[in-house]
């Protein structure tokens, strides 16, 4: 009787290790399948990629700005000295000038046609200069940088809007005659005259300069 049972027992045995192997065998046979699939895609990407070679890195380099240019502070100051200077609250254009009601500007030997045309908008206003809110000596530095730029960069024709006055003590328009008397003393200034309406009225300058670029002020 207990034979008959070890031998049961020794049949299942064999049952199970069979079913184990097929197992395995299963799974080594999926195995395969799937690194011949890999294969197999691996080669077609090649076949149409073609040819490949990895790409060369650049040594890296590292690049510092360049140093800032010295600063010459006490030419700095004496330009700065200069712009004070150049432009005088003493100084009144009253005898250099072509007077109209409306206070226009011309040097002396310009024809009466070029306050004409820039009165009437010939030359483009190529930019502008708003000294609203400023105090007087900001005002002037401002004014001068300001012409100095357009000179440089070639411009002819500029606005300086020095405002109505509306804001300041007894509605006085302190600047208005300021602006006035500094452009009169700059030599690249040709003409002046008051803005019209759409371009600032009487709150604003229209300024010819003359043609050229130039670092100087007068």
């Amino acid at each position: 009787m207990a034979s008959i049972k070890d031998f049961s027992a020794l049949k299942s045995l064999r049952k199970d290790l069979k079913a184990q192997e097929e197992a395995r065998q299963a799974a080594d046979a999926e195995r395969l399948r799937q690194e011949q699939r890999a294969r197999e895609e691996a080669d077609l990407f090649r076949l149409s990629v073609g040819q490949v070679a990895p790409l060369r890195v650049p040594e890296k380099i590292t690049l510092l700005p360049p140093p800032p240019l010295p600063i010459a502070r006490q030419h700095l100051a004496d330009e700065q000295a200069a712009l004070q200077e150049s432009l005088s609250d003493e100084f009144t254009f009253d005898t250099l000038m072509a007077s109209d009601e409306n206070l226009s500007f011309a040097r002396p030997g310009v024809g009466v046609d070029v306050l004409s045309k820039l009165r009437r908008g010939y030359w483009a206003i190529q930019d502008q200069l708003d000294l609203h809110g400023m105090r007087r000596d900001e005002a002037r530095e401002a004014l001068s940088e300001f012409l100095r730029m357009a000179r440089r960069r070639g411009q002819r024709c500029v606005r300086i809007i020095h405002g109505k006055g509306l804001g300041s003590v007894n509605k006085e328009p302190v600047l208005k005659q300021k602006v006035r008397n500094w452009l009169a003393q700059k030599d690249e200034i040709i003409a002046f005259c008051q803005a019209r309406p759409a371009d600032g009225g009487s709150g604003a300058l229209v300024v010819l300069l003359t043609s050229g670029s130039s670092s100087g002020g007068g």
